[in-house]
């Protein structure tokens, strides 16, 4: 499990997950957009493209880095989810908390 971190030429903050968001490695990830969001980034695009799973925690991780970004006048945006992810975020209503893209291509291309 490892993340990457990359800024695109718009200035959108690219967060690669490459495995799987667990209980384990939720924090990294909510490090690293916090970090970014304290260093004044406010477009965050978390990119599930090599993404088998995500539990609870994961989700959970990602409504708090949601909720912080929009009270700070940015915007979490997410892409690559698989059909499994995608259901996964159909049945607990949080597609409706994000903006969902299948690539992160689309995303970046209106941000």
């Amino acid at each position: 499990m490892s993340f990457t971190i990359r800024k695109d030429p718009k200035g959108v903050v690219v967060v690669g997950v490459d495995g799987q968001l667990i209980v384990g490695n939720r924090q990294e990830l909510k490090q690293r957009v916090l970090d970014a969001l304290e260093s004044g980034e406010k477009k965050v695009l978390v990119d599930f493209s090599n993404t088998g799973y995500i539990d609870s925690s994961g989700l959970g991780v990602l409504v708090t880095l949601g909720k912080k970004l929009r009270e700070n006048g940015g915007e979490l945006r997410l892409a690559g989810l698989n059909p499994d992810l995608r259901t996964l975020f159909e049945l607990t209503k949080l597609d409706t908390l994000f903006t969902i893209t299948d690539s992160p291509e689309q995303a970046l291309a209106n941000f």
